[in-house]
């Protein structure tokens, strides 16, 4: 299968481009960088071009969309809301126009308000599941739900199938390292709702979608199977939200805070991989 893998480059780009060659298709990255150790064609483009896409998209068979922003941190609001608006439009209008099978997009948890909402929200219930609401407070997250909208209303016109990838903070052994060990005692992790996603996990879940045959627009969560942190969940949550938030199924020591159940069923997702064992791949006891 011929794969179009935009944002090729960035952390999550260069897994699933990577886990589509493993799987033995043809992969075309983009990205505004060059990725010198990329292991399938890289073309260094901007894909807010429209007329750039068509031109690439010609004769590809999916396009999984993982470019843009990511994160409202370190941007201003209005260059978060052009570049993730101004790419989400022009993959989804050249995937539509170049007859393109299957679209996935890199979605966000943020589209719920996490984690980089002014008030931290309170879920409705945990886990948190495709039914819960959509509350996302600041730009980036609601560009993420704008770019899921758009594709909902093409895939109603007709123009292609499509997968919306909710994920977590995507994480490799380095990165959690020196961004989440820091982060997951205090109380702003509440705001992540714990949740990570290994970036080999992550590269797996886009290869599986590919055979997802549905002629509709499919939402859901990816998550690894636990939290990022070491106090068991029931605790952690108590501790931040208090009695205020109810439980849609038991969650048993350090169980994650998505519900992953939709993916699992729809295409296989299946995480194999937790920050509990980035200790052994480094070789530290």
């Amino acid at each position: 299968m011929k794969v179009i893998v935009t944002g090729a480059a960035g952390m999550l780009g260069r897994h699933v481009a990577a886990a589509y060659v493993d799987a033995g298709h043809d992969v075309l990255g983009l990205d505004v960088r060059d990725h010198p150790a990329a292991a399938w064609s890289h073309v260094i483009t901007d894909i807010c071009d429209l007329g750039n896409a068509v031109q690439l998209f010609d004769g590809a068979d999916a396009v999984a969309h993982c470019a843009g922003l990511p994160r409202p941190i370190g941007f201003s609001p209005s260059d978060v809301y052009k570049t993730n608006m101004a790419s989400i439009y022009a993959t989804v209008e050249a995937a539509r126009l170049c007859g393109v099978g299957l679209f996935l997009y890199a979605s966000s948890i943020s589209v719920l308000g996490y984690p980089f909402a002014k008030r931290c929200p309170i879920p409705h219930y945990l886990p948190v599941d495709e039914d819960h609401p959509i509350a996302a407070q600041e730009i980036y997250g609601t560009t993420k739900w704008l770019g899921e909208e758009l594709i909902e209303a093409t895939v109603r016109a007709g123009g292609f199938r499509a997968i919306s990838l909710r994920m977590p903070w995507v994480q490799t052994c380095d990165s959690f390292a020196r961004d989440v060990v820091p982060r997951r005692e205090s109380a702003d992790a509440a705001a992540d709702l714990w949740a990570y996603l290994d970036a080999r996990d992550a590269g797996q879940a886009f290869v599986k979608a590919l055979d997802w045959r549905k002629e509709q627009h499919l939402r859901c969560f990816l998550s690894a199977h636990d939290s990022y942190c070491e106090i068991p969940t029931q605790q952690i949550v108590q501790a931040a939200f208090g009695a205020k938030v109810s439980f849609k199924k038991d969650l048993t020591g350090h169980a994650a805070l998505l519900d992953t159940s939709l993916a699992q069923q729809a295409f296989g997702f299946s995480p194999v991989h937790s920050w509990r064992d980035y200790g052994a791949e480094r070789g530290v006891k």
